[in-house]
């Protein structure tokens, strides 16, 4: 069995003395695991697309019950992100991310579309990093079936003048109804992060990045975030760690 398809690289690993074991995106079959064989031999024709976060096109054959490269040709490989570790960190986050929500065999064109929109903001830097970040983690929840309730307070139906979310509940309310909701933490948000989040969650995905933000409210938005998702998937990202250590230096 043969099929061609677009994909992006999440996960490269080297097997045996010349061959990789890929993580791809594909746009038509979700998740795959596949094997790229001599793809690391000098003068391999694969081996430009057989890298993490390039945008490649597959051509694959079935083999021993598992995909097999048998031609990739890289269509985009996003050279601004490798030039820059701090980019290539958050990239990297991002495929990690990817990678944990998305399922073998399950099409996920959303994602696809939202993780190449999210590395081509990062290659091009027309917006700041921590904007790119939220929105990328923001809208990668909703699309996998973590999205807060924002449209008005969960308890008294209102919109909140002092809007707040509850990370575990994902619920938003004022921080007057906060004794109503339950234990665990809020997060505040100015008018603007509020209206922000909203953009994220159901705005069109072609303007996913197009907002602005004073520095207050970006720092609110970005925070409540990566609170927000490491409160729901209830795990860490090495691949997050790392990028905050090298943000932490500046």
């Amino acid at each position: 069995m043969h099929t061609t398809t677009t994909a992006v690289v999440l996960r490269e690993v080297n097997y045996k003395e010349s061959d990789k074991i890929l993580t791809l995106l594909t746009r038509e079959m979700g998740k795959q695991t596949v094997t790229a064989r001599g793809c690391r031999k000098k003068g391999s024709q694969s081996s430009a697309a057989c890298q993490q976060l390039v945008y490649g096109e597959f051509a694959l054959y079935e083999y021993q019950g598992r995909w097999a490269v048998k031609e990739a040709s890289s269509l985009r490989q996003f050279r601004g992100l490798r030039d820059d570790l701090e980019k290539l960190a958050l990239a990297s986050y991002f495929a990690e991310l990817t990678e944990q929500l998305t399922q073998e065999d399950l099409p996920a064109p959303e994602v696809l579309s939202l993780l190449l929109n999210s590395l081509y903001a990062l290659d091009q830097g027309s917006w700041p990093q921590d904007q790119v970040k939220a929105a990328f983690e923001l809208r990668i929840l909703a699309l996998a079936g973590y999205e807060p309730l924002a449209d008005a307070c969960a308890v008294c139906g209102r919109q909140p003048e002092r809007p707040m979310l509850h990370l575990s509940q994902g619920v938003l309310h004022c921080d007057t109804c906060r004794g109503e909701v339950g234990e665990g933490i809020s997060m505040p948000l100015t008018t603007a992060a509020l209206a922000a989040l909203r953009h994220v969650l159901w705005g069109d995905p072609k303007r996913l990045f197009s907002f602005r933000l004073d520095p207050q409210s970006l720092g609110q938005l970005r925070d409540l975030a990566e609170a927000y998702l490491l409160t729901q998937l209830e795990r860490g990202f090495r691949t997050l760690d790392f990028y905050k250590q090298l943000t932490m230096k500046e």
